[in-house]
């Protein structure tokens, strides 16, 4: 194994490793200054154990996978992961914050709606003014805590009570100025509407993004820090309306190949090819999921499944593993029985079903 690599694919967490990154190239520093007082960073959570599995499981990535998630960690650039569904794509995220310890990942999940504002922030202006009112209703005396802030009540929220009315988004808080950096998956970038991929680069190459309704405020006295949550639910500090990362986040972009993107997004990132899981990988994927020496208890339905690839049928691991939990309990000893379940459960997806 190279000496250089951070991120090794063996699934057991050593979070000292990301301490031995080197300093970023010059053009891929940032000027945030650190965060300090912040809760430390969320454990990856159960959306990470579900993909990975109760286990650690065997080397997952082929050398040239890992070649490029580290040139990434290095260059501090956004990996571009492309393949087919199943491939893996999303659950990289997962293993590199899994191992590395880098806390929950941050996940943006992008449909044809999707604006580049909603992954850095959200200003709820309906709330504040619903607040106001109640407030105006109420005619309270006295002060009302905020995060972070404070307010006078019975009158209209004050700018100093704004920050809890405004929730940074994956990729704003991804941005935020930490030691280490988080790991953000944006999630099937192919489904975006076209501009989004092009609204993205500014972001990706600055590390930095503003808020409006903050740098309204930023020059009255008391004004310039507030106190907002974050998308893990904390308070944290923004300075002058403006987040300039510290630690440029690992950014997992991943995409079905349903369109191409624009050129100076493509030289930004650093491409990933992920083939569908087989022989090792698809192993390793089962024991995770099943506990070592899964893969041979249930062979008769590796080979089904992979089988399918002569063929050129389109199945997916999910299926897979449908296939083996589902039977262990339909079909322990019955065969023909194990062999009709598992059949309708992986049903080539580019086929019709049989009626």
């Amino acid at each position: 194994m190279d000496s250089w690599l951070i991120y090794r694919g063996q699934g057991k967490p050593d979070p000292e490793r990301i301490g031995r990154l080197p300093e970023p190239p010059r053009w891929r520093r940032f000027t945030g200054e650190p965060l300090t007082g912040v809760d430390p960073v969320p454990p990856v959570d159960g959306s990470t154990t579900r993909r990975l599995g109760q286990r650690a499981p065997l080397p997952i990535q082929d050398d040239e996978a890992l070649q490029l998630i580290n040139a990434a960690l290095y260059l501090r650039r956004p990996l571009l992961v492309t393949g087919e569904p199943g491939s893996g794509k999303s659950t990289l995220a997962h293993a590199v914050a899994h191992e590395l310890g880098l806390g929950r990942v941050l996940q943006w999940p992008i449909v044809s709606r999707s604006e580049l504002r909603e992954g850095l922030y959200a200003y709820d202006a309906i709330g504040r003014l619903h607040d106001a009112q109640l407030h105006r209703e109420a005619g309270t005396a006295g002060t009302t805590e905020t995060a972070g802030t404070t307010e006078t009540a019975g009158t209209a929220p004050g700018e100093d009570g704004i920050g809890r009315y405004i929730r940074l988004g994956p990729l704003g808080t991804a941005l935020l100025p930490a030691t280490r950096p988080r790991v953000l998956l944006i999630d099937e970038l192919d489904k975006s509407d076209i501009d989004l991929p092009n609204d993205l680069l500014n972001v990706l190459e600055e590390g930095t993004f503003r808020i409006p309704e903050l740098e309204r405020i930023a020059d009255r006295a008391g004004q310039d820090t507030v106190h907002v949550i974050d998308d893990d639910g904390r308070p944290v500090p923004v300075t002058g309306g403006r987040v300039t990362c510290h630690a440029f986040p690992f950014v997992v972009m991943t995409s079905n190949g349903e369109r191409d993107f624009p050129a100076p997004l493509l030289r930004r990132c650093i491409h990933l090819k992920l083939e569908p899981p087989r022989d090792e990988r698809l192993a390793a994927l089962v024991q995770a999921h099943f506990g070592e020496g899964a893969d041979e208890l249930n062979g008769d339905l590796v080979r089904t499944f992979v089988e399918g690839d002569h063929d050129g049928e389109l199945r997916l691991t999910d299926q897979l593993l449908n296939a083996i939990f589902l039977t262990q309990f339909a079909a322990r000893e019955d065969r023909v029985r194990r062999a009709e379940i598992a059949e309708l459960l992986m049903r080539p997806l580019d086929q019709r079903p049989h009626r």
